[in-house]
């Protein structure tokens, strides 16, 4: 996407949000104008309205709707806690400040607006994605980052105080925090043809002191665990309008393979959202059968492994013969690996040797 598109998109993503917010807040009072009890209707976010759509590559949300109203006396406190949260929100996205999850279930207490504990709070922003089919992101409400981003990409920042500066993402040895400022800044250029996304941080540092991302001509990005949405987000981006093909390397276990999954088809509970998977990524390890060629050092798989294993293998997302193969393989062997057992070779074995031939033989 060229630079300039962008840019006016996140100028028109904005005043959509602010838009559909305001739209809210004028639907609740004429509602109450009229002298009726408010209501707000969303999709419902229940189990079986959750379907995995093979077109799309995802989970979405079907057709059911619920309706939350302050004539039911169940519904008052979340109702009143998601008008809060959306006038919250609105504050935010209008004056361009970002708060975390954390801030927010904090900054309610100031205007006497109570929640029971963080995971409510949660919920409830979780909510008012779904009502305005936006995400917490575009309120810019974010979780507190812990990924990050390292390789030859010059970014131009787009936040107030930075606008128009630039920053090549390999300017800091451990790498670029992948916060707001990062996930909203427009693509300058790059010389990368790929993006390695990596599960733990040890191998992302050993990746950029091995200079990965020159040998390979690739993007790095830590994952630090399950991938937070932002860094979904900009993965699919650097997908998208980079056209650079994206490889996951995760351990070889079933969380694992569920972390490479997530970042390939989403989850169910971000059915409501459709910016967030790159579904042509690619899981190049560790696989189970990795495990045997390799003769890697394991641990036995424990019961919640296994159990974990049997969910996987019934998933739609996990259907194709690969992912089969591979479950099969973790239930026969009944062992798994770190990313880190490829060390019982030498300190640059993973780069020097597993690294291209996973490479090449996932792309």
């Amino acid at each position: 996407m060229p630079r300039r598109r962008y840019k006016s998109s996140i100028i028109e993503r904005r005043k959509e949000v602010l838009t559909g917010l305001e739209n809210l807040g004028v639907r609740i009072y004429e509602q109450l104008d009229r002298g009726y009890f408010p209501s707000i209707e969303m999709p419902s976010r229940s189990t079986e309205n959750i379907y995995y759509d093979p077109q799309v590559r995802q989970f979405i949300l079907g057709d059911k709707r619920v309706r939350r109203s302050a004539r039911n006396i169940r519904h008052i406190r979340p109702f009143t806690q998601l008008v809060w949260t959306a006038f919250f929100s609105h504050e935010l996205a209008s004056q361009r400040k970002t708060s975390t999850l954390r801030d927010v279930y904090y900054s309610a207490q100031a205007y006497e607006m109570s929640f029971k504990d963080q995971q409510e709070s949660n919920n409830i922003i979780t909510d008012l994605e779904t009502v305005l089919g936006s995400s917490r992101e575009d309120f810019n409400i974010f979780p507190e980052e812990r990924s990050a981003i390292f390789g030859d990409l010059t970014i131009e920042y787009t936040v107030p105080d930075y606008e128009g500066r630039t920053l090549n993402l390999t300017s800091h040895p451990d790498g670029v925090m992948i916060g707001p400022a990062l996930t909203s800044s427009e693509f300058v250029k790059t010389t990368a043809d790929k993006v390695i996304a990596i599960e733990k941080g040890g191998l992302f540092t050993r990746f950029i002191e091995e200079n990965v991302h020159k040998k390979f001509n690739a993007i790095l990005v830590l994952t630090a665990g399950q991938a937070p949405r932002a860094t979904r987000h900009f993965v699919r981006r650097l997908n998208r309008e980079l056209n650079l093909p994206v490889y996951i390397f995760t351990d070889g276990d079933p969380w694992g393979m569920h972390i490479a999954m997530v970042m390939i088809s989403g989850s169910a509970n971000a059915a409501h959202l459709r910016e967030l998977a790159t579904p042509d990524a690619k899981w190049s390890g560790v696989w189970a059968t990795d495990i045997v060629n390799y003769k890697l050092p394991t641990d036995p798989l424990d019961e919640v492994d296994v159990k974990r294993l049997y969910e996987l293998q019934k998933d739609p997302r996990y259907k194709d013969p690969l992912w089969q193969r591979e479950i099969k393989m973790f239930l026969k062997i009944r062992r798994k690996a770190e990313q880190e057992a490829f060390s019982r070779y030498g300190l640059t074995y993973i780069v020097d040797k597993y690294l291209p031939a996973k490479l090449e033989e996932t792309k």
